[in-house]
């Protein structure tokens, strides 16, 4: 399980919505101004998140909010490895198709490695709306700091 520290800022019913602490190591970190995560931060800011709990909660109660660590590994698979092997799928079956016959086999290329992505980028998102997978991926509270 990942877990991180938060804090409640909204509840209802058998949810309650927490915003993340900052880490003490990024707010005291000399390298700031080249540091990606400070920039991130910087740009997103504090983000409220509905997180399931089944521990009665009051707003400004810290808790300590987990994921698990399996279903980040395999999100992230199926987000990053699964569109880029179908870009490769769509380039390499443009280039068998259209190597000899086409002046321009290098455009139809990058034209079918590109449809190939977004194709499965659409795909991605149209699986997660039909399985609910937003809901069987969230994360838990799983005890009062």
């Amino acid at each position: 399980m990942i877990e991180e520290l938060a804090v409640v800022v909204k509840t209802e019913n058998h949810q309650v919505w927490v915003e993340s602490r900052q880490s003490s190591g990024c707010a005291a970190c000399k390298q700031s101004t080249s540091c990606s995560t400070s920039a991130i931060s910087g740009v997103v800011g504090k983000k409220a998140v509905a997180v399931d709990s089944r521990i009665s909660l009051r707003v400004g109660d810290e808790v300590l909010v987990a994921v698990d660590e399996g279903l980040v590994l395999k999100a992230s698979l199926l987000l990053y490895l699964l569109p880029l092997l179908a870009m490769f799928a769509g380039a390499g079956i443009a280039d068998w198709l259209l190597a000899d016959i086409s002046p321009h086999a290098d455009l139809w290329m990058a034209g079918s490695a590109l449809l190939g992505l977004l194709l499965t980028m659409w795909l991605i998102n149209r699986l997660q709306k039909l399985f609910s997978m937003v809901y069987c991926a969230r994360p838990v509270v799983l005890k009062k700091v």
